[in-house]
């Protein structure tokens, strides 16, 4: 059998084949395949939808899992609450939509980002003033340390931006289950992001329809090409290639007054927009970066990928954005997605990682 490319798995579309693929679309097949890889090698790289990962050129020499598990379920909390539990494969989209559906409230705000379920947490996955971090009561993960399943409750999961523990503790955790707690009401939770309360007409604080606020979170999304289309001019991208960089109060007044948007995290830092920071760097919509990677038609901060892209030319974009950026203004940007096997340039902080 020939050896699956990790392009083929991915929504960058680039990476070198996997020595071993393994596919879990049943939850209860999830034990066996984990005491199925080798101990010697450690936690094999994981998988869902692929859609924030970039994949080395010359593949992995180990095991990929990728997590196809589907499936939503329900308990009664109280007469407000209900938990939702989803299996880790689940599309992060699918399960908004569902919630919507059900007049549950709490993500509606995630409606339009790519990806699963389970890789949600991993990333505290979050946009228009909501985060995954909001909602979660606990999880279930596979411990690779003890090789057995284990709940870990939302304060033992260590979310801040974009961070939680099992971004900080690579190779220990596969997450299998996530479980919410939402909440049974027709009006969604109240807009606290600008973007949204322009698109709906509404002030902040508005409570407007749960079903509401979700079309209008991906009619935001598509206008400012925060959508990914598999077969549009962007499909070979991974979302926002940079987080955006904290700030000091006295930074944020001087970066605010220069124009740049700056804005209060849920666990109260300052961080200012790394798009604004790149394109006073000279970077702006469908510009070449360096050959075969550009910006996307609409925005700054997404990388596209054209045909004859490599791992290696996309990563070497990143760290001249990073480099222009950090001559210019001082300012440090981090990588966002996940680094499979990839040697990452000096000028960007991080390590290589495992998704």
């Amino acid at each position: 059998m020939a050896p699956i490319s990790l392009a083929s798995l991915t929504t960058l579309r680039l990476g070198g084949p996997a020595e071993r693929v393994l596919t879990v679309s049943d939850p209860a097949d999830w034990a066996e395949a984990a005491r199925s890889v080798d101990q010697r090698e450690g936690m094999p790289v994981v998988l869902g939808h692929g859609s924030n990962v970039i994949a080395s050129d010359a593949g992995h020499p180990g095991t990929v899992v990728v997590m196809r598990t589907r499936g939503i379920t329900t308990t009664r909390v109280d007469e407000n609450t209900v938990a939702v539990t989803a299996q880790a494969g689940h599309p992060l989209t699918d399960l908004v939509a569902w919630a919507a559906a059900e007049h549950l409230a709490g993500i509606e705000c995630l409606a339009g980002i790519p990806g699963t379920a389970g890789a949600a947490p991993v990333q505290n996955a979050g946009a228009y003033g909501q985060q995954i971090a909001d909602t979660l009561d606990h999880i279930t993960a596979w411990d690779w340390q003890t090789n057995r399943p284990r709940t870990l409750p939302a304060q033992a999961c260590r979310f801040h931006y974009r961070q939680s523990r099992f971004k900080a503790e690579p190779g220990r955790w596969t997450i299998l289950t996530v479980t919410l707690h939402l909440t049974r009401c027709a009006q969604a939770e109240p807009v606290t992001y600008q973007h949204l309360a322009d698109e709906l007409g509404l002030p902040l604080g508005a409570r407007p329809p749960v079903r509401e606020v979700t079309a209008a979170v991906l009619a935001n999304r598509r206008r400012r090409g925060l959508l990914l289309d598999p077969l549009g001019p962007d499909a070979r991208q991974v979302g926002s290639v940079f987080l955006n960089p904290p700030v000091s109060s006295a930074d944020s007044a001087r970066w605010s007054a220069a124009g740049c948007p700056v804005h209060t995290t849920s666990d109260g830092q300052l961080r200012a927009s790394a798009a604004w920071f790149l394109e006073q760097a000279g970077y702006g919509p469908a510009q070449f970066v360096l050959a075969g990677v550009r910006c996307s038609a609409r925005r700054t901060l997404t990388l596209t990928a054209e045909a004859a892209c490599t791992a290696a030319g996309f990563t070497a974009a990143l760290d001249q954005m990073a480099t222009r950026v950090l001559l210019g203004s001082g300012i440090l940007l981090s990588v966002e997605p996940v680094q499979i096997d990839v040697q990452v340039p000096p000028t960007l902080p991080g390590r290589v990682r495992k998704c």
